[in-house]
């Protein structure tokens, strides 16, 4: 491990195994913050938004400034791309100072990891910053139906919005099947990221929760015995959808900024965010035109929390509890809510900030184009996670070839 490497002469001395290596206990802080300083950790997150790379870099000066820790961004289009790199260090043994770090984890990933026992912890109720966190009125201690059990560290809040340009669209749709009877009136102005990209596959949960009629087997592992019957309507729908998307569904944009950018350039009326502050963010940057709006639908839509894990085999665990605990911290929550920097959602209580820390947040300015939370409504919960990896490979036979 990077920070015990003096140790070893000892160990070999007393005839201790590598495994003997005690870890720094996330609950003594000072320990923690002494051994992160001069760390370096590598935080594998995505890196297809501007926005979120700028934000990354400004967490690395800070954690840099007040810990002595270096932050290094390594951009991933796929987070299972970093899981898979910490499964095949694990098959070969190297159990201790992995390429990864840290990972923007959730959702199938996550349990994965921890059914695997991948994963560093429990760590994240531990870290000092915990005590500002909202526990019960936010989706994180379970993360798509698993007990997160303190293995990661949350940091943001997502919920599903639709944008719609106003300059373009009427009112807003208030149902799944009226966005089908929209985008039948008006071919080629809707489209969604191609699964299985993270949120062309949430566009497929957030249909198949409002058709089924049965939300309760989406919180359990899928059933192959009924998955036919429960996806039916989806698959339905989706066959009567995708004929008049966008090209008529034989193309997708490849991620969320991409399909951000087709309707900067007015080629679709419609889009899908996971980020409630998107919208505003992307006007107040000039990405997308003031005219731009966000809806919710009428019975809600999902939600869910951002997190961070520390692979098992870290070499820099200390360094990844830091980045970890200043994420949440109401500095970093506060600039991350902000739509001219993320428009991210917060996991803080402001009852347990201080005075002038809730001021701060209350006179944020939260974009033109962001609900309220009164107006973003229900949130509906994530399906078990093995749903969206079996929902998006049924996908990708059904529509996908080709592509």
């Amino acid at each position: 491990m990077k920070t015990l490497l003096t140790a070893l002469p000892l160990l070999a001395t007393l005839g201790l195994p590598m495994a003997a290596l005690a870890e720094t206990d996330p609950a003594d802080w000072d320990a923690v913050t002494s051994a992160a300083k001069g760390q370096t950790v590598y935080w594998y997150a995505w890196g297809g938004s501007t926005a979120t790379n700028d934000f990354i870099a400004w967490v690395g000066d800070r954690v840099s400034e007040d810990y002595g820790v270096t932050l290094e961004h390594v951009k991933l289009t796929d987070t299972a791309d970093a899981v898979t790199r910490v499964l095949t260090e694990k098959q070969a043994g190297q159990d201790d100072d992995s390429a990864v770090d840290m990972i923007w984890i959730n959702g199938a990933n996550f349990a994965s990891m921890k059914e695997a026992d991948l994963l560093f912890g429990p760590f994240a109720e531990d870290l000092p910053n915990w005590q500002y966190v909202d526990v019960d009125g936010k989706t994180v201690q379970t993360d798509f139906t698993v007990p997160v059990e303190g293995y990661e560290s949350p940091w943001a809040m997502a919920q599903v919005v639709f944008m719609y340009d106003t300059a373009d669209m009427d009112a807003t749709l208030p149902t799944a099947e009226a966005m089908l009877e929209w985008a039948q009136a008006n071919p080629g102005r809707f489209t969604y990221p191609q699964p299985p990209d993270f949120l062309g596959a949430t566009f497929l949960k957030q249909v198949l929760i409002e058709l089924t009629d049965d939300n309760d087997v989406l919180a359990k592992p899928v059933d192959e015995a009924n998955f036919a019957a429960v996806t039916a309507p989806l698959w339905d729908y989706l066959d009567a959808l995708t004929p008049v998307l966008w090209r008529q569904g034989q193309a997708y944009p490849a991620t969320g900024p991409a399909q951000l950018q087709l309707m900067a350039d007015n080629e679709i009326d419609l889009a899908i965010s996971f980020s409630p502050g998107e919208a505003s963010t992307a006007i107040a940057n000039n990405q997308l035109p003031d005219t731009v709006r966000t809806f919710v639908l009428e019975a809600g839509t999902l939600g869910n929390a951002s997190f961070v894990a520390v692979p098992y085999n870290s070499g820099s665990k200390e360094g990844a509890m830091v980045v970890a605990n200043f994420l949440m911290s109401p500095e970093a929550q506060l600039r991350a809510q902000d739509p001219s920097i993320l428009g991210y959602g917060t996991v803080l209580d402001m009852s347990k900030l201080s005075e002038d820390e809730r001021t701060a947040f209350a006179n944020l300015d939260l974009g033109i184009a962001t609900l309220s939370p009164a107006e973003l409504g229900t949130v509906q919960p994530e399906p078990h996670g093995s749903w969206m990896t079996r929902i998006t490979q049924e996908w990708t036979e059904r529509y996908g070839a080709g592509q």
